[in-house]
């Protein structure tokens, strides 16, 4: 009994042992699956106007994490100037489109979240002024996409259509030039 038991343990860890090795070789399903094409209802509403249009989104794939690091250090270390010089060095990795008129997508990038996945997109040129036409647009050259998958499918978010950035102790804090943020409802939820 006691040769059996000693024999069972050095096979059962090196069972889990080759159980582990085999999942971390397995790479983890993300929620989202690219390239990604989405049809998204955009809604803006005042207290006296609501504007509706449609939001076409197209990721071909995920910015690679050496290029997410290079700008958000940039942004961190070195202000919004040198992050706005590292985003348009990057490849385009999709489109954001509105009628007519479209931005390239720049940064990609795809986290979890308590109930799914959040995916944040960038464009590094404003797709849309909203708001008061004599107010300055110096620094607002962002299109921000901001999407939450949950685990029914369901995909909601949120777009600015010209933003800037700056670096805070607790991360980037956007600035709308809007004074509303469109929000933003796929048509359907994905499979």
């Amino acid at each position: 009994m006691a040769m059996t038991r000693a024999l069972r343990q050095p096979t059962i860890r090196i069972l889990c042992g080759a159980g582990l090795a085999l999942c971390a070789m397995v790479p983890a399903r993300a929620a989202v699956e690219y390239p990604l094409s989405l049809t998204l209802d955009a809604t803006a509403k005042t207290e006296t106007l609501t504007i509706a249009a449609t939001l076409n989104v197209r990721v071909d794939r995920l910015m690679l994490e050496t290029r997410h690091k290079r700008v958000t250090d940039a942004l961190t270390h070195s202000g919004y100037g040198n992050f706005m010089t590292a985003l348009r060095s990057l490849p385009p990795v999709g489109t954001i489109a509105l009628k007519d008129r479209s931005v390239e997508i720049r940064y990609a990038h795809e986290q979890p979240e308590a109930s799914g996945r959040r995916l944040l997109l960038v464009a590094d040129r404003p797709l849309f002024f909203d708001g008061d036409p004599a107010r300055n647009r110096t620094g607002y050259e962002l299109t921000i996409v901001e999407l939450h998958f949950d685990a029914q499918g369901a995909i909601k978010g949120r777009m600015m259509g010209a933003a800037r950035v700056k670096p805070s102790p607790d991360g980037p804090v956007v600035d709308n030039f809007a004074s509303v943020e469109v929000q933003l409802t796929a048509r359907s939820p994905r499979p």
